[in-house]
């Protein structure tokens, strides 16, 4: 017969969890049982496991949650919802091969002596992706402009810009990380550096004479906590949105006493 119950060790054990955890999404409701046993403990059938397949997925984008909690009452088709997460990770999983493959043959090159081929250095690092989303915060004219500016640039000018963002990625999570709090001298730099950054990219509100910067950059502090995709880019070693709201909060702080 097909099996369709499970314990709560069992699937702490597959799912690479822990029956704390388990007990604790039963507890806020996000995953109850489908059964509790004579001996009182939690049982899971098939559903449930669908629904903790895409609870452990949310969780990896860097949502909290609260927000899981929020998608899965909304995107109730299981099916329909997996198939788009599934795309999502197959588009992810693509950009990062041809990251990979650019990479390992830009280290080739280096530790080979050889020449580095400009036009492979940059596969895999599209800028395009949001093109639709920019226009429509902010009109075709930003994005126009801020294309145009990448695309002027040499590869040695891309190479330094990329690695500026790393850099600042980088040090943000350092201080979130650190528990530092986000209104001390050293976030406040990180902070001052990210605004630098900010304003120098045309066609965002930042870098346009009279553009209301403040209202920009906290904005986009709070588009990094509710967006998992940029979200990512400051999530720490203890996951969820932790690391976002630390640099959420410092532009704000930031924002609020210079700009």
């Amino acid at each position: 017969m097909e099996r369709d119950d499970w314990s709560i060790q069992e699937i702490a054990r597959l799912a690479g969890t822990t029956s704390r955890t388990l007990r604790h999404y039963d507890d806020i409701g996000l995953l109850p049982p489908s059964r509790i046993a004579p001996n009182g403990y939690r049982h899971y059938d098939g559903q449930a496991l669908v629904r903790l397949q895409r609870i452990l997925l949310l969780r990896e984008l860097g949502l909290g949650l609260p927000q899981i909690a929020e998608v899965l009452e909304r995107e109730r088709g299981e099916a329909s919802a997996l198939e788009t997460h599934l795309a999502l990770l197959r588009e992810e999983q693509t950009r990062l091969a041809r990251q990979i493959a650019s990479i390992e043959s830009t280290i080739t090159a280096l530790r080979g002596g050889e020449n580095l081929m400009a036009e492979n250095m940059f596969d895999g690092f599209d800028h395009t992706q949001y093109k639709e989303e920019v226009e429509d915060r902010w009109g075709k004219k930003a994005y126009a402009d801020s294309d145009r500016w990448w695309r002027g640039m040499t590869d040695a000018e891309r190479a330094d810009w990329q690695q500026r963002v790393s850099d600042l990625g980088r040090d943000w999570i350092a201080a979130a990380e650190s528990g530092i709090d986000p209104a001390s001298a050293e976030a406040q730099d990180v902070a001052r550096r990210h605004v630098e950054w900010l304003t120098g990219v045309p066609g965002t509100p930042a870098a346009v004479p009279g553009g209301d910067v403040k209202a920009y950059v906290i904005g986009l502090g709070e588009m990094y906590v509710a967006d998992p995709r940029f979200g990512a880019n400051y999530a720490t070693s203890s996951g969820g949105t932790h690391g976002a709201e630390f640099v959420r909060d410092a532009l704000r702080i930031y924002a609020e006493a210079n700009l």
